[in-house]
């Protein structure tokens, strides 16, 4: 008669993600028993005191909640107070905001690619290694993110949480001469962007196909950043007052972060750049879906580890599409218009480098925020992150623990989750009875 077997495999703390998690495993005879991926940052209550602050107030506040993605957040809050106030701005400002968030998709995802990702697909454990190993490589990282720094700064006030943006508009518009400044940095970024794209696309990627459920934003004018409906490859078409109809929060035991899952079945699905590129690569440039194609990449692709490669054509398209916008660029008559403060409710989401953010608002007839709902991409994603996992760990089962563990640190890297937005890597260890 065969022995049972047990072994525990525990990650205490994950390195090479933005805020703290772990994650727990427990096997019996190579069957899994219990996954978790915890995450026990410590709840920050933004929706809580943000009631009874003026709507003026909120990008700001906001803003707080992230470092890197803070850029999102005030764009989900302006276009949901703006909606609960009936006030409609017109294209300049728009694509004076998709300017602003361009800054933010290069410089972030430039930050995940060569600083955060990158080492896993060499076997190593951080940007100094990679450093040691290619050292142009993660020196163009550095001149890529500190374009979109740049552009942050210029358009936002400055390049972490920015203090330009306001509901109605900017508190000041920049200067068409201040935007032109930056096409020196913006056209190297959009040089080093494509050698980053063929460098990631012959990276050595773990075998693994999921039938996911993509969710993103799309809308036939362009590549989503600010606007359009919310779809899936499963039949979701929504606009942004529907999306707590079709999805819902759940507490888990586990993690102080909510798995936002569908309503309906309680599954998990994928938001991100993975989901972008599947259901809105039509809305990428021509030259950009030629750029794909000839280094295999085209949709659907259900690797997740692949999303790197989304990660990078998304940078690429942010350097181009900044460069357009600056062509363009008229400014506008009147930096903001101002809000008819009256009793609403308004709802938005917007495309956050790691995937949808949602924000809901009511105010009162003093522009105060009664009720807040703020749902980020890494809840949406925790749960399915968490499916991953349990498709992978079985085909991890014949390799020793160190390997074992790195590819599951890596699997939770590929939706380079920001655990602070959601409320430091794998340290596993085996224990085999």
């Amino acid at each position: 008669m065969k022995n049972s077997s047990k072994r525990v495999i525990e990650v205490k703390a994950l390195a090479r993600v933005e805020g703290e998690g772990a994650l727990h495993v427990t096997l019996k005879d190579d069957e899994i028993v219990a996954l978790r991926f915890q995450i026990f940052e410590p709840p920050r209550f933004f929706e809580a005191f943000l009631q009874g602050r003026s709507y003026n107030e909120v990008p700001d506040i906001t803003a707080r909640i992230c470092g890197i993605c803070p850029v999102a957040y005030q764009m989900s809050s302006v276009h949901a107070l703006e909606q609960a106030f009936g006030l409609k701005l017109g294209e300049n400002y728009a694509q004076l905001r998709r300017l602003l968030y361009c800054g933010e998709w290069i410089e972030s995802h430039a930050l995940h690619i060569l600083m955060l990702h990158a080492p896993d697909f060499f076997g190593l454990s951080s940007v100094l290694e990679l450093n040691q190993r290619f050292p142009q490589v993660v020196e163009q990282g550095l001149r890529l993110k500190k374009a979109g720094n740049a552009l942050v700064t210029v358009v936002g006030g400055r390049e972490v949480h920015p203090i330009n943006v306001r509901v109605g508009g900017f508190y000041r518009a920049p200067e068409r001469k201040e935007l032109r400044e930056l096409i020196p940095s913006l056209k190297e970024a959009r040089n080093i962007a494509r050698e980053v794209l063929d460098w990631v696309a012959d990276f050595p990627f773990p075998e693994l196909e999921i039938d996911y459920e993509f969710v993103s934003l799309k809308d036939p004018r362009e590549y989503p950043m600010n606007r359009g409906r919310l779809v899936s490859n499963k039949g979701i078409d929504i606009c942004a007052d529907e999306f707590t109809t079709v999805f819902e929060e759940r507490q888990v035991e586990h993690s102080n972060a909510l798995h936002c899952l569908r309503r309906d079945t309680g599954g998990s699905y994928q938001v991100g750049p993975l989901a972008r590129f599947n259901l809105c690569f039509e809305q990428l440039p021509a030259s950009l879906q030629k750029i794909a194609a000839e280094r295999g990449f085209t949709p659907p692709c259900n690797n997740p580890f692949k999303s790197i490669i989304a990660r990078a054509l998304e940078t690429l398209y942010a350097c181009q599409e900044a460069l357009r916008i600056i062509d363009s660029y008229q400014r506008p008559d009147r930096p903001h218009l101002e809000p008819d403060i009256k009793v609403g409710s308004g709802s938005w989401f917007t495309e956050a480098p790691r995937g949808i953010l949602f924000h809901s608002y009511d105010v009162d007839e003093n522009g105060l925020i009664k009720r807040a709902e703020i749902v980020p991409p890494t809840s949406q994603n925790q749960a399915r992150m968490e499916d991953d996992l349990r498709r992978l760990i079985p085909t991890l089962l014949h390799l020793p623990t160190e390997e074992m563990r790195a590819q599951c640190e890596q699997a939770i890297r590929n939706y380079d989750p920001c655990i602070s937005c959601a409320t430091h890597f794998l340290r596993l260890d085996i224990e085999r009875l």
